[in-house]
């Protein structure tokens, strides 16, 4: 189990379910979004916990934390990239 803080905010890396880099908000500004998946039943082993069993929210982040979490969330120490040599196409 790992924690990260990033402003006043501390998150248990084992609850994230997804993550969103290169977000915007709908102002326009950059954001990086974590999906969370809590247990509603804390006493509960997470290999018993279906996906009912869990409340998910999403929390946004912006300014200088959607600068750095990007960073963290792309590490080869914390993440292994599958498709290292892809790169998604955007058309506008």
């Amino acid at each position: 189990m790992t924690f990260f803080k990033i402003q006043n905010v501390v998150i248990n890396t084992s609850y994230i379910a997804a993550i969103r880099l290169d977000n915007q908000t709908s102002s326009g500004e950059k954001s990086v979004s974590v999906l969370i998946a809590a247990p509603k039943f804390p006493f509960l082993q997470w290999d018993t916990i279906y996906q009912n069993m869990c409340d998910y929210k999403w929390i946004e982040f912006t300014g200088q934390a959607a600068n750095v979490l990007p960073d963290y969330f792309t590490s080869f120490n914390n993440i292994v990239d599958l498709l290292p040599q892809y790169q998604e196409s955007s058309s506008v």
